[in-house]
C-alpha cells in the first residue's frame, strides 16, 4: 500500500491520511487503490467502529492529479477511480472527513459520502470540473442538489468558486467549523464518540440514513461514462494546460 495514504488504528477508529504534502494531496491512481483498500479493510476489520478522512500537509486535497489523468488508461468501469467512488457509496459504517486548507475536487465529491465532516476554519472548497472542461464525479451531480439545492449545487458546479467553511457549514455540507489548530483533536474526538456507540445499532441508522446505495451508484456509472468522454476532448487538455499554467498539483 502506498506511503502516500497512511493508515492507522486506535480506539475503534481507523483513520486514512493523505500524505503528498509536496502535492497538496493531489490524488493519483496509486492513492485512489490505496484509499479503496483502506476501505475495504476497515469495513472487515470488527475492531473498527468508525473511519476518519483527513489530510497531511497545509490542505486536505487538492483534486485529481492531473498529470495522471493525462498520461493514465482510458477511462472504464474498472479504472481505480472507480473503486473507491464505489467503496465511498457502499460503505457501511459511519465515515468521518476533518478537511482543512485547500480542498477541491474529488477533496469535495467525496464529502458527500461521509457522514460527518469537520472543517477547519481556513478550509477553501471549490468544484473547478465545468472549468477543466469535465462533468462532476462521485455522484455529486445527485447529491449535491440533493444535500444543498438545485439552485446552489448549480452555482456551484456551473462556476467553479472557491467558498470558505463558514459557507460550507451554512450550506450544510460540513457539521462543524473549528479553529485550524483544533481539527485534528475535535475530528478524532468526535470519531470516537462515534465509536463507543452501540455496535449494531449504529450500524443500522447508518444503513437506515443511506437508503439503497442502487441509486448513487448507477450515477457514479452515469457521471463517469461522460466524464470519460470529455478526458478526450481538447476542452479538457485545454483547461488542463491553464490550470497547471497557474501552478497547481
Amino acid at each position: 500500500m502506498t506511503e502516500q495514504v497512511l493508515i492507522s488504528s486506535a480506539d475503534g477508529v481507523c483513520e486514512l491520511r493523505l500524505n503528498r504534502p509536496e502535492k497538496r494531496n493531489a490524488i493519483t491512481f496509486a492513492m485512489y487503490a490505496a484509499l479503496a483498500a483502506g476501505l475495504a479493510a476497515a469495513g472487515a476489520d470488527t475492531q473498527v467502529r468508525a473511519v476518519l478522512i483527513c489530510g497531511e500537509g497545509p490542505g486536505f486535497c487538492a483534486g485529481n492529479d492531473l498529470n495522471d489523468f493525462l498520461a493514465g488508461p482510458k477511462f472504464s468501469a474498472a479504472h481505480p477511480v472507480l473503486a473507491l467512488l464505489r467503496a465511498l457509496a457502499t460503505f457501511e459504517k459511519p465515515l468521518l472527513a476533518a478537511v482543512h486548507g485547500q480542498t477541491v475536487g474529488i477533496g469535495v465529491t467525496l464529502l458527500l459520502h461521509c457522514d460527518l465532516i469537520v472543517a477547519a476554519r481556513n478550509t477553501l472548497f471549490s468544484l473547478p470540473f465545468v472549468k477543466l472542461g469535465l462533468v462532476p464525479e462521485a455522484a455529486s451531480s445527485l447529491l449535491l442538489p440533493r444535500l444543498i439545492g438545485a439552485q446552489r449545487a448549480a452555482e456551484l458546479l456551473f462556476l467553479g468558486q472557491p467558498f470558505d467553511a463558514a459557507t460550507a457549514h451554512a450550506l450544510g455540507l460540513v457539521n462543524r467549523v473549528v479553529e485550524d489548530d483544533r481539527l485534528a483533536q475535535e475530528a478524532r474526538a468526535l470519531a470516537r464518540s462515534i465509536a463507543q456507540q452501540p455496535g449494531e445499532a449504529l450500524l443500522a441508522t447508518k444503513r437506515l440514513l443511506r437508503g439503497d446505495p442502487t441509486e448513487v451508484l448507477a450515477r457514479i456509472e452515469a457521471e463517469a461514462r461522460v466524464f470519460g468522454a470529455l478526458l478526450e476532448s481538447e476542452e479538457f487538455r485545454a483547461g488542463v494546460r491553464a490550470f497547471l499554467a497557474r501552478g497547481r498539483p
